[in-house]
């Protein structure tokens, strides 16, 4: 290894020490501020709470309110939206790649719907699929689902036109063609939707929590602003925080571990 290689390879390893020194230097003040502000009362402790409270009040959920069974009521709904998203964007993305009229008649629709608030569609929602776990998924589905078609959609749409045309000129088959160009091509773009995807999962099984529920982060939430504990709802929030913290990163640990094989 050459001296220039060596400080290079130490310039990147410092810059990354800095980097996570500034990412916990700006949380740990931002928490200090916000403890302070809350006990001067310069911002209102009742609606803003307090990281101290904040921490009381998750110790409180774990004891008195089953607070392991509403994480993983909320996670367990995410990760089966996500789960059935993903495969349908990725299939229904495929077919309007390959079938340019089915395409030009769907892209209308797809852009009308996705213009479209999801919540609008819960009364609705509820009475056809009734006030259960099955709800809250659909809601998550109506907001994952045309985000994922549309970002791997367009992924396809960048492959380089070269290409395409070296493997028609070696008469490979569709097939051939899909699996060993198309697909692979747009490996970092299908990444970005995944992680784009569980963060718009995640948001809508809370709106579906919010709707019917009797269990979960979304649930506890709503009942928190309903008997006016706004430290509960804070908490509810912070606890989201974490989790959709939690998902991307293993995501970004899965694209890794893809990027290597």
């Amino acid at each position: 290894m050459s001296k220039e290689h060596k400080t290079y390879l130490k310039k990147i390893k410092l810059e990354k020490i800095l980097v996570l020194f500034l990412q916990v230097f700006i949380l740990v003040a931002f928490l200090i501020a916000w403890e302070v502000l809350s006990n001067l009362k310069i911002i209102n402790p009742f609606i803003f709470s307090s990281p101290s409270k904040v921490l009381v009040t998750i110790k409180n959920l774990f004891l008195n309110y089953n607070l392991i069974h509403h994480i993983f009521t909320t996670i367990y709904e995410t990760l089966i939206a996500f789960t059935i998203g993903i495969t349908l964007s990725f299939i229904i993305a495929i077919l309007l790649y390959e079938f340019r009229i089915l395409n030009k008649v769907i892209d209308p629709y797809l852009t009308l719907i996705n213009s479209l608030p999801k919540v609008a569609l819960g009364p609705l929602i509820i009475i056809i699929v009734g006030a259960n776990t099955k709800s809250i998924i659909v809601m998550a589905l109506l907001i994952n689902l045309i985000v994922g078609i549309i970002s791997i959609y367009n992924g396809f749409n960048n492959i380089d036109s070269d290409l395409i045309k070296l493997f028609k000129t070696f008469k490979a088959s569709k097939l051939d063609t899909l699996f060993k160009l198309t697909i692979p091509a747009t490996y970092k773009t299908i990444i970005s939707s995944l992680k784009l995807n569980i963060s718009m999962t995640l948001i809508g099984v809370i709106m579906g929590e919010f709707l019917v529920s009797k269990a979960g982060l979304g649930y506890l939430i709503i009942y928190g602003t309903q008997v006016f504990n706004l430290n509960m709802v804070i908490s509810g929030i912070v606890i989201l925080l974490l989790i959709s913290f939690i998902l991307y990163k293993v995501i970004t640990y899965l694209e890794k571990k893809l990027l290597k094989y």
